[in-house]
């Protein structure tokens, strides 16, 4: 079965921060390899990533886990994501923290 989520989406929007900060240290992304890892970066805040494709009525999404660092402290979460309309579109959850629905375009 073929994984649509593969590869490296760059974040375009996000609920929470303006574009000047998602790409103040790299553009911002988020990527999904073969068996279930993945990383982010937006801002100073950079994740590694285990996740899951879950059933959801009517679809599916990808979920995950995520833990890395923001501004060199330690920080963890969890998060979804679904495609729709060929975008990647989500939330991205900090452990007792912010939390911020994403936008993402597939990088060519």
């Amino acid at each position: 079965m073929s994984n649509p989520y593969l590869g490296t989406w760059r974040i375009i929007e996000m609920e929470q921060w303006d574009q000047d900060y998602i790409d103040l240290v790299v553009p911002g992304y988020i990527a999904f390899r073969e068996d279930n890892p993945g990383e982010f970066q937006f801002g100073t805040v950079h994740g590694e990533i285990d996740y899951r494709i879950e059933p959801s009525p009517g679809t599916e999404r990808l979920e995950f886990s995520w833990e890395g660092e923001d501004e060199m402290d330690p920080v963890s979460g969890r998060g979804w994501a679904m495609i729709r309309d060929g975008q990647l579109q989500g939330t991205l959850y900090f452990h007792e923290g912010d939390a911020s629905g994403f936008v993402a375009q597939k990088e060519q």
